[in-house]
């Protein structure tokens, strides 16, 4: 929650994380089904519906398409035959388990050796707006810039990896993008981007750090938004700063605490959103769910958002973590990416739509370790290992 809160849609904002990507480094330690607690009690079938979704964007893949991260040396052809099995795998946990067992082996993830982690949750919004403004719908929501560039590091030097930027191009040269304030107090007016209006600026804001949501409009319909990109200025976690400055402490910050307390120092409020530099614009989008960064619809509580430096985008991960003495084990798919996820032991849990979901991911903030499920035949001698 020191994030406030995890971001599901844009892709990882390095530059803007108290860790740089650069100063770690993934490690995998062999491990056994055995090791994941409360394996044999999860649902894992609800897991394997998730991962049948991947599979159907791997399949589009030809066999030698590298898979992200390089470090790993993975390509499409590695992911086939778990792939191809799982259609024909009945929806029951016992078989799912059965399927996961065969094809995969359990990896414990490390940060240089170091296992411990931290695991957050996100969700889908709901937002009341209009597509005209007027009256309390005053807060603009922005498409894509047409003049917004964004640039992966990483294909101009290999040590970037992970760090990526935005700007536009003035005179031949690349610059910064317009920040947030900047943004809010007019500096895009002219490109008449305003693709909705909605009657709450806190619940725009806490949109872009979800990077998805629904608006229902004024004439009865609703809009699912998903997320199009972003100015390229650094993350800046705003539940962070109240705790530096004693508004809020470690235990108490949360989405709700955040938002209570903006709410309850308008001016303030205003004022603090406005030291998070990073805005999100969005597109419409159709579907049965929000799409994350693999480019398939998340699944409640089984899709989760990874620093896609580290971990691939498709692989199963099982949590190991623990909030406030209760266990949160659970095997998700890596189907996102987050502007507040970084590093190889971190995560952000999919939860849903509505008020039950906002519940279980503005409060989650559990430490932990993670494993990775590879597919199995893949050679050793390509994957960072290290002892237990």
């Amino acid at each position: 929650m020191l994030a406030a809160c995890s971001s599901g849609g844009p892709p990882p904002a390095t530059s803007g994380s108290s860790t740089p990507a650069t100063a770690a480094r993934l490690t995998l330690a062999p491990a056994g089904f055995g090791d994941l607690p409360d394996w044999s009690r999860d649902g894992a079938a609800e897991a394997l519906t998730a991962f049948l979704k991947s599979c159907g964007e791997l399949d589009k893949r030809s066999d030698s398409s590298a898979i992200a991260p390089a470090s790993l040396g993975l390509t499409a052809a590695d992911w086939r035959a778990p792939c191809r099995a799982a259609p024909a795998v009945a929806h029951n946990d016992a078989a799912a388990r059965g399927f996961f067992e065969r094809f995969f082996t359990p990896y414990r993830v490390g940060n240089n050796g170091n296992n411990d982690g931290l695991f957050t949750g996100y969700y889908e919004p709901l937002l009341h707006g209009s597509r005209e403004a007027g009256g309390a719908y005053k807060t603009q929501l922005l498409r894509r810039p047409p003049d917004l560039v964004m640039v992966d590091l990483s294909r101009f030097r290999p040590a970037w990896k992970g760090e990526r930027i935005g700007g536009r191009v003035e005179n031949g040269n690349l610059v910064p993008y317009a920040s947030r304030k900047e943004i809010e107090r007019g500096a895009l007016d002219r490109l008449h981007l305003a693709m909705l209006w909605v009657n709450d600026p806190v619940d725009a804001f806490f949109l872009q750090v979800q990077g998805s949501g629904r608006v229902n409009l004024t004439d009865g319909t609703s809009v699912r938004l998903a997320y199009d990109g972003q100015n390229g200025q650094p993350y800046v976690a705003i539940g962070k700063i109240l705790v530096d400055r004693g508004e809020l402490t470690v235990d108490k910050v949360s989405l709700q605490s955040i938002r209570a307390w903006i709410k309850s120092h308008p001016d303030q409020g205003a004022a603090l959103m406005d030291e998070n530099p990073s805005y999100v614009f969005f597109r419409e989008a159709k579907g049965d769910g929000p799409t994350g960064s693999e480019g398939v619809a998340l699944t409640p509580g089984r899709s989760l958002a990874v620093d896609r430096s580290y971990i691939p985008l498709g692989a199963p991960v099982y949590i190991d973590a623990s909030q406030n003495g209760t266990p949160i084990h659970r095997l998700a798919i890596a189907q996102d990416t987050g502007g507040a996820i970084t590093g190889p032991v971190r995560g952000d849990v999919f939860w849903g739509f509505g008020a039950e979901a906002e519940k279980q991911a503005g409060t989650m903030r559990a430490p932990g370790r993670a494993y990775v499920l590879l597919p199995k035949g893949i050679s050793s001698a390509k994957l960072p290992l290290v002892s237990q």
